[in-house]
């Protein structure tokens, strides 16, 4: 029987898959739309595994607040292009991913990966469906929970790329919010100077050290720079050393002190972030798909 684009585009709007895949399973089952609908079903796993390998670092962030405001739950979830990410059930998927998170509370990604939706489907299997719909490989990364009795939270989203968390002892939603916004834009490490690992201090000073030396100022010069410049550092990549982002004039931690507040943590999830990105030419990719 031959197969028809309209077919195809019927196949597609029924299963949300890509048109590739519609095209080959309509073939296997010689036009037969439900016979191609059963086949697409059961090679649903073995799409994902063969898609699996496949580099995702394009995707989504997604934060959901208790109505008390106790409770937060930050969500990041791949795809391999940032296409995917616009349409509907990418978008569902991690709407879905996102309030079960809130529900469940978990302390880390491995814990996430164990619960199971409302329509008793493990999260494996919602993985592989959303692959099966929208063609590319699909990765649910990472999940933090932040929970307070007496503390505040605040959460601020730039885009659908970062997304921040902050807890806070003492002041209001509007400073945490505000905070975790300037997280957001400045990415510290951490919060204050004696939370910062004694390597990466050791390491940055070695770096000026030789810097200076190769300037060829006399030692007490050098080491009068030094001080300098790792003052400079410390306060460039932790929160409270840094210019507040609505007012350079003050920095974080003056501007906690100042409404009496303590930062005691946050969370910054940047999609991609760490992942090791491949090249690929997706463009090629679809017009080799276009001629088989």
């Amino acid at each position: 029987m031959a197969i028809t684009a309209a077919l195809v585009k019927e196949l597609r709007g029924r299963t949300g898959a890509g048109m590739m895949d519609c095209k080959k399973a309509l073939t296997e089952a010689n036009g037969d739309m439900e016979a191609a609908i059963d086949l697409m079903r059961t090679s649903g796993a073995a799409k994902a595994a063969k898609k699996s390998g496949r580099v995702a670092a394009e995707g989504l962030v997604k934060v959901n607040i208790s109505d008390d405001n106790k409770t937060a739950t930050i969500l990041e979830i791949n795809s391999e292009t940032d296409f995917v990410t616009k349409g509907d059930a990418f978008i569902g998927f991690v709407d879905t991913l996102g309030a079960l998170a809130l529900k469940t509370t978990p302390a880390n990604i491995d814990e996430f990966l164990t619960q199971t939706l409302d329509n008793g489907d493990s999260l494996e299997k919602s993985r592989e469906d959303i692959v099966a719909k929208v063609g590319e490989n699909v990765s649910i990364r990472r999940v933090q929970t932040v929970q307070t009795d007496n503390g505040i939270i605040g959460a601020y989203k730039h885009g659908e790329r970062i997304a921040v968390l902050t807890l806070l002892e003492g002041g209001d939603e509007a400073l945490a919010k505000d905070i975790a916004m300037h997280i957001a834009a400045t990415k510290p490490e951490c919060i204050t100077e004696e939370e910062l690992p004694a390597d990466l201090l050791e390491r940055e000073k070695a770096i000026f050290v030789e810097q200076a030396r190769e300037s060829g100022k006399p030692d007490n010069i050098i080491e009068k720079m030094i001080v300098g410049r790792m003052k400079k550092f410390v306060n460039e990549v932790t929160l409270y050393g840094q210019a507040f982002v609505k007012d350079p004039d003050t920095t974080v931690g003056a501007l906690a002190k100042s409404n009496g507040a303590q930062v005691k943590s946050f969370v910054r999830f940047e999609v991609g972030e760490g992942i090791e990105k491949k090249e690929e030419n997706f463009a090629d990719e679809v017009a080799a798909q276009i001629k088989s």
